[in-house]
């Protein structure tokens, strides 16, 4: 029975990967390259910001290293989420259900602590978290299950008894490898093989989890 809910952020909670795409396919094309979405879907969604960064400096032989490239992304995305960004549908509604029936729930991001805070914060949130953990707080980031483990012993919850929420092929990944049941609610693109396979299921939005959590508990 799911006793706990861990949730990513990026994509999943907020629709902020167009955002990111758009931070990476500007540094590429100040060097006079392109970055396309399918690419960036699958090679750099749901990884964290210096693993994305390693792979954008090696892929596209960029000229600066890993601090000023994280650097000059932090001022595009800033720069790209003046406007705000918005939460995806179904986030508060099932925030507000999980915490109605007593899950426990937490945020497993590979975001920074700060970044993550604030966007929950502005969309009044933030409270329905119990625990939370970060890309920093971890040795390795997704795809290895390390940031799942954590949010799992924080949460002193068993992996069986908890369900991941994930929108990337590298969350599925890291879940899988944790042991731990997930759901894929795509944002960019459907999961391939065999990651589509290993999720425990594949939904629209996230007001269909509700339906998933009544038929199983």
């Amino acid at each position: 029975m799911t006793k706990a809910v861990i949730f990513d952020l990026d994509g999943l909670l907020i629709d902020s990967e167009v955002i990111s795409l758009k931070m990476y396919q500007r540094i590429v094309q100040d060097y006079g390259q392109t970055l396309s979405m399918a690419t960036y879907a699958q090679e750099y969604s749901g990884k964290s910001a210096v693993t994305n960064m390693q792979h954008l400096i090696e892929r596209f032989d960029l000229p600066f290293n890993v601090d000023t490239g994280l650097k000059r992304a932090l001022t595009l995305e800033k720069t790209f989420m003046q406007d705000g960004v918005e939460l995806k549908p179904g986030a508060r509604v099932l925030l507000q259900f999980l915490h109605r029936n007593h899950y426990s729930v937490a945020l497993a991001s590979s975001s920074i602590k700060s970044r993550a805070l604030d966007i929950l914060t502005s969309h009044d949130v933030a409270q329905y978290f119990d625990q939370f953990t970060f890309g920093p707080d971890v040795d390795r980031g997704k795809p290895y299950p390390d940031i799942f483990l954590m949010a799992c012993a924080k949460l002193q919850q068993q992996p069986a008894d908890c369900l991941v929420l994930e929108d990337s092929e590298a969350g599925i990944q890291a879940a899988t490898s944790a042991k731990i049941p997930v759901i894929c609610v795509p944002d960019m693109k459907r999961p391939n093989q065999p990651y589509a396979d290993q999720a425990t299921a594949i939904v629209p939005s996230l007001t269909d989890v509700i339906t998933h959590l009544k038929s199983v508990r």
